[in-house]
């Protein structure tokens, strides 16, 4: 049997999902770096022929990839807000779900470090949003609408809205950074998790240090 004949066949637009899939696993498996378009093509089992029909090259795959991950770490958030009692006061349910949404983007970094390093490495092929947002848009919106909804509880003053969404995601982004690749990465798990605890308790607590309770 020739080489051609145990290629995969995939019905026209299945084959670039497929190496976006192969892509994810080349992240998981390595990070950014790992995603090359030949070794998508090779797990995908199909030629790099065929996989240049669907990319570019390997910066147009890991900009696709890029955007997967960064689905998927506003998914892991959202799935965590899925699960936060809505029963008792408006502002314990408004900052019960803001700590549940920073501890999911921790809990992603630490579980898919390679498709968090992909989810926020910049690409030759990526362009600048239509709306002038940001690399990370969806779950910097998720923040902010939590962000909003401190205020909208009381549980936080409106003056001190502006920017606070920036603020809180850089916060959370950092801790996440230095959990990995930083200086926190060689604490043990429990020292790793007070600091994480500490930052996320900074946050919540400096939002709301002039609200009110409702």
């Amino acid at each position: 049997m020739s080489s051609s004949e145990n290629r995969t066949s995939y019905h026209h637009g299945n084959l670039a999902n497929a190496l976006e899939e192969a892509g994810i696993g080349l992240a998981r498996a390595g990070g950014p770096d790992a995603v090359a378009l030949r070794e998508a093509a090779r797990r995908a089992g199909v030629s790099a022929t065929a996989a240049y029909r669907h990319f570019a090259g390997q910066q147009d795959l890991l900009e696709r990839v890029k955007q997967r991950a960064l689905a998927m770490l506003a998914d892991q958030m959202r799935a965590a807000l899925v699960k936060v009692p809505q029963v008792g006061e408006p502002g314990d349910i408004a900052i019960a779900r803001l700590y549940a949404a920073c501890w999911a983007y921790l809990g992603f970094a630490r579980d898919e470090p390679g498709c968090f390093a992909t989810a926020f490495r910049r690409t030759k092929a990526e362009a600048p949003p239509d709306d002038g947002g940001m690399v990370g848009d969806d779950a910097f919106r998720l923040l902010g609408s939590l962000v909003d909804a401190l205020v909208d509880t009381g549980r936080m003053a409106e003056e001190d809205r502006p920017g606070a969404d920036l603020a809180t995601w850089a916060a959370v982004h950092g801790v996440a950074v230095l959990l990995l690749d930083g200086p926190l990465r060689h604490l043990p798990a429990a020292a790793q998790n007070a600091a994480a605890e500490r930052t996320l308790d900074t946050i919540v607590n400096g939002l709301t240090r002039r609200g009110r309770a409702v």
